[in-house]
């Protein structure tokens, strides 16, 4: 296999790391979120998952429900904050706790300069990618965590901590996240530990623009000869919600291949 294709070790025998708990995932059922959801699953996490498409929602239930996880799904948008506060209740109420939170859903519908992105496509990058993550930390420290503790794992991007063409207003979110995540660490803590995941060039559908047509070129340019899967992500995302990062808050931990030493 080229180092451009290699794909990350089979973690072998999932570990039981979150037997007994609760996981909301927003933008759950594709890429990385999907992967995160597998991943918190097989570790033995009941999952909610929050996603816009209900056919989407259904194929993942339906795929889990037959391993036998705890599932719970709900359609609406992470920016919707009624939507996250209907989530996060049905967690609780079904599942029997919110103890992880990873707000993973994200948006970036114009591919623009920043002087000449629309103001409305602005404005959706900001409700969806930093204040969906702000409304559904409040959401969930209300609901659970203020009183029995947590774990919230935000997903940003390396976009968040360099500039890049046309992706202005997705990255200025993201850097944006990263702030919020160090701040909710400082203010919830000790009971919720709260960190963040940088991925470098994953390959998403919502990415595909960046490396289809030219992968191994763009491949080329990573340290580690090859982009990101979404099981790279989920295995970093597992690590920060289990007891394993138990003496860590306020991270961002990039994951990108090495990218950012170029």
């Amino acid at each position: 296999m080229s180092p451009t294709s290699a794909a990350p070790a089979a973690p072998g025998t999932p570990s039981r790391a979150l037997a007994g708990r609760a996981a909301l995932v927003t933008g759950g059922t594709r890429g990385i979120g999907r992967a995160i959801v597998e991943r918190l699953a097989a570790a033995g996490a009941g999952v909610a998952i929050l996603a816009r498409k209900e056919h989407e929602l259904a194929d993942l239930r339906s795929r889990l429900g037959a391993d036998g996880v705890r599932v719970v799904t709900h359609a609406g948008s992470a920016g919707d904050p009624d939507a996250v506060a209907a989530a996060a209740a049905r967690c609780v109420d079904e599942l029997g706790g919110l103890h992880v939170l990873v707000c993973n859903a994200a948006t970036n519908p114009v591919a623009a300069p920043l002087v000449e992105m629309p103001a409305s496509a602005a404005a959706k990058v900001l409700e969806v990618n930093l204040l969906g993550p702000w409304h559904a930390a409040r959401i969930v420290w209300d609901t659970w965590m203020r009183e029995h503790g947590g774990v919230i794992l935000n997903v940003a991007s390396v976009g968040g901590l360099q500039p890049a063409p046309l992706l202005g207003m997705y990255n200025v979110s993201k850097a944006a996240l990263c702030h919020l995540t160090r701040q909710l660490a400082l203010e919830l803590a000790p009971g919720v530990r709260v960190n963040a995941l940088a991925p470098g060039l994953v390959k998403t559908d919502m990415s595909r623009a960046l490396y289809e047509h030219g992968e191994d070129a763009v491949a080329s340019l990573i340290p580690l000869g090859r982009l990101g899967l979404p099981a790279d992500l989920a295995e970093a995302a597992l690590f920060c919600v289990s007891d394993a990062s138990s003496w860590m808050t306020g991270s961002v931990i990039v994951v990108d291949g090495g990218a950012l030493l170029r």
